[in-house]
């Protein structure tokens, strides 16, 4: 069980994380900042186990991986949308943070919400209702339970 930050459509990563930021040398340093221009308090507020929903085309704009990166660092579960930008879905497997895709959730939702995720089932539930969303394919399910894609990688030598 954890709480819903919701976001809007186009959510670009430089709203996710500020190009100043990139310029810190770490993820946890760059953290505090993540969503500032959107949710200034979102970095003290958001609690390991928490989940972003979002509308449509979450993490367009440029590749960077410090977009899902930051995310993870502070310890949200997993992001929810109704769609992502294809270089944001594919930087959070890289890194090991899961991505979602819910068509209905984000209509029946509302920030500061709880709702439980069933990845390997597809389920969400949230306000008394269960919404079906996309099980990720067995070889990215693996991807995440190891951490991320190189950590994936590291297993198999």
């Amino acid at each position: 069980m954890g709480k819903i930050f919701r976001f809007h459509t186009d959510v670009d990563t430089d709203q996710i994380i500020a190009s100043q930021y990139l310029l810190f040398p770490t993820i946890d340093e760059m953290k505090q900042y993540t969503f500032e221009s959107l949710d200034p308090e979102f970095a003290s507020k958001v609690q390991p186990g928490d989940f972003v929903v979002a509308c449509e085309n979450f993490g367009c704009g440029s590749s960077r991986e410090q977009a899902p990166s930051v995310l993870k660092a502070l310890g949200v579960k997993a992001v929810i949308a109704k769609s992502f930008a294809r270089i944001f879905y594919r930087n959070a497997i890289n890194i090991g943070l899961p991505v979602i895709v819910c068509k209905d959730l984000y209509d029946h939702v509302k920030d500061q919400d709880e709702m439980e995720l069933y990845l390997e089932d597809g389920i969400i539930k949230a306000n008394g209702q269960t919404f079906t969303c996309t099980k990720l394919p067995a070889q990215m399910q693996q991807i995440l339970d190891q951490g991320g894609l190189i950590a994936s990688l590291n297993k198999e030598d």
